[in-house]
């Protein structure tokens, strides 16, 4: 599947499962990766809303999703230096939400190993940011400790997709599970 924009990853033991209550939702479709499965939903966040209140009915029901991740932006990329840039235009769409905020971005790299480091490309984007901000005249700051928002960046071999999530959000929808 191509036009993804839900990643779910899958607690051992528990694909058939997570796979039978997702496709409650949605199409569900496998994935080269051990426990990715990707789906295509119509609103991110009315998915999120009818699996937080799937959890409340039946705590039971969602043990087999170890973090579900939609995402609202994505773009494909054949290297290194096309992903920085076009992930770089991507969170751009998002200074005037981190203005003022404290934030950081987390990448789940699945693919491209020994191309692409997660560690390094969080680091690099994080510091974009933090320059975008500062020229803006609105200065952000990074921290992991309770920030405001979370840029979460999925990549599934040579496609990537980006979401941000505000502190209520990752408290409202638990399985995002961004840190």
């Amino acid at each position: 599947m191509h036009d993804w924009n839900v990643v779910v990853t899958v607690q051992e033991g528990g694909y058939n499962e997570a796979r039978k209550l997702l496709e409650r939702f949605a199409r569900v479709n496998r994935t080269d990766y051990f426990n990715v499965l990707l789906m295509r939903v119509v609103d991110a966040r009315q998915f999120l809303e009818l699996l937080r209140e799937e959890a409340e009915r039946d705590p039971k029901s969602v043990l087999a999703l170890a973090r579900v991740m939609p995402v609202l932006q994505s773009f494909d990329f054949q290297t290194p230096a096309e992903f920085e840039d076009k992930a770089r235009r991507a969170v751009c769409a998002w200074l005037p939400t981190l203005g003022g905020k404290s934030f950081h971005l987390r990448m789940h790299r699945r693919g491209f190993k020994g191309k692409l480091s997660g560690m390094e490309e969080e680091r690099f984007l994080d510091t974009y940011l933090l320059e975008a901000l500062e020229l803006a005249g609105n200065k952000g700051r990074i921290s992991f400790d309770d920030p405001d928002a979370i840029i979460a960046l999925e990549t599934l071999g040579s496609r990537a997709g980006l979401s941000l999530w505000t502190r209520e959000d990752l408290k409202r929808f638990p399985l995002l599970h961004l840190d």
